[in-house]
């Protein structure tokens, strides 16, 4: 999450920021020239306002279309879709002080206070459309008394949740509306002190294995190591026993992760770390190696060693890998999804992410959802804008998108948990008449 160092930052808000304005230009793609760092007591900081969004709608490509097909949820984060064209939706805020309430100034300008009053979720919610008209006309509690649900995944007839101290189990018959029953834990997840408290989750083409993204407890170990153990990396886990494993280290906040068809590769998208500038360090999108270290916390992009670190770990530094795509810096990312044929030619190769937008930089970036084209399994090319206007011409914030599913059939599902709308995007040609 981009956000959690706002907290501290509302608490000492007459200091003034060191390091400077919005100098450079973001860069995106595999190569990128990155700047000096900046170094300072605070980066600047700009939170647009929240606003509700009336009668306006996000931007898409033209061609496609966009209606909310949920609304007034609670905090809706990442969602699912079930074999028979259900969705789930994973709604909870969690956080990383105890003490947090919902009537916070910036937690509630953040989860969506501003727009609608709302508690956390903390649990699923199921959407159905019966008829296939587009609307969503069913909606039920699936289940409830989670802790800060995020991650998804089906496999066969069990469907698994990642809450942010627990990977749990429910059992799953098709069209089922309602659990059966409590969840049963696979196993405990890190969740000591919780900085990044999100926990990502998908399955192994084979369905195997369960990949689980587990965030930092810092910005750069500030915490020291020891609260480091287990975090910042992703996690493989046997899907019928629990046990797990490191699958690879290094990575900031993995807040997203999704299996390329025909490959079977895992994909992942990080944020990255703050507090050196405006136009560091870019998060990024990238292909995921069994056994690969990406710098955290030794050093960014690469071999771009972040001198803050102490001790420094030139070996690490050596082994790092450079991640395959620049998405920008803070734009925090915090979905994924490989698109299909459905979603039209232009959009029919690549991957879609959700961007929820930054809070430190002056000129604020994210708050949309792009597409990167893929080329031969790789990334190629610039990110197209593809869903927009969350961020508004007149300086407000309308919603922040955070997960993204694309459904086969041809239709795009964005998770907005600022105004606490499940949105779905479609070419004009899959409506139904």
């Amino acid at each position: 999450m981009k956000y959690s160092s706002l907290l501290t930052i509302a608490t000492v808000s007459t200091l003034l920021s060191a390091c400077g304005g919005d100098t450079g230009t973001m860069q995106y793609g595999p190569t990128v020239e990155l700047p000096e760092p900046k170094y300072g007591l605070l980066p600047d900081m700009k939170v647009a306002k929240p606003a509700e969004w009336g009668d306006q709608r996000p931007t898409v490509p033209e061609g496609y279309t966009i209606d909310a097909i949920a609304t007034d949820l609670q905090i809706p984060r990442q969602t699912l879709l079930l074999p028979n064209g259900d969705i789930l939706v994973a709604e909870g805020r969690g956080g990383n002080a105890p003490s947090l309430k919902p009537k916070d100034v910036i937690a509630g300008y953040i989860k969506g206070k501003g727009t609608t009053s709302v508690q956390s979720g903390n649990r699923l919610t199921l959407l159905r459309d019966a008829d296939g008209d587009g609307a969503y006309e069913t909606r039920t509690v699936f289940a409830d008394d989670l802790n800060a649900p995020y991650g998804l995944a089906l496999i066969d007839n069990s469907l698994y949740v990642a809450n942010q101290d627990a990977l749990v189990r429910f059992d799953y018959e098709d069209g089922q509306t309602q659990a059966s029953g409590p969840p049963e834990k696979v196993t405990d997840l890190p969740s000591a002190i919780n900085h990044h408290w999100t926990k990502a989750l998908t399955a192994s083409a084979d369905g195997q294995v369960l990949y689980v993204g587990i965030g930092s407890n810092s910005n750069i170990t500030e915490r020291g190591m020891t609260a480091e153990v287990d975090r910042a990396l992703v996690w493989a886990i046997d899907a019928n026993t629990g046990a797990h494993k490191p699958y690879a280290t290094g990575l900031r906040n993995p807040t997203a992760l999704a299996i390329q068809p025909d490959t079977g590769q895992l994909w992942a998208v990080v944020n990255e770390r703050d507090e050196i500038g405006p136009n560091l360090v870019p998060d990024y999108l990238t292909a995921v190696q069994e056994g690969g270290f990406y710098g955290w916390p030794y050093s960014y992009w690469g071999q771009n060693v972040d001198t803050r670190v102490r001790p420094q770990d030139p070996d690490k530094v050596a082994a790092a890998i450079t991640p395959d795509y620049s998405l920008g810096s803070h734009v925090a990312a915090l979905g994924v999804a490989f698109s299909n044929p459905a979603m039209g030619q232009e959009f029919a190769d690549g991957v879609f992410v959700g961007e929820h937008g930054s809070w430190n930089r002056k000129d604020p970036v994210g708050y949309k959802v792009v597409f990167v084209p893929f080329s031969e399994g790789r990334p190629a090319g610039p990110p197209i804008d593809f869903v927009s206007g969350f961020l508004g011409s007149d300086g407000k914030t309308r919603g922040r998108p955070v997960g993204v599913t694309v459904d086969p059939r041809g239709a795009l599902i964005v998770a907005d948990d600022l105004s606490n709308t499940v949105w779905r995007v479609t070419p004009v040609q899959n409506r139904p008449s």
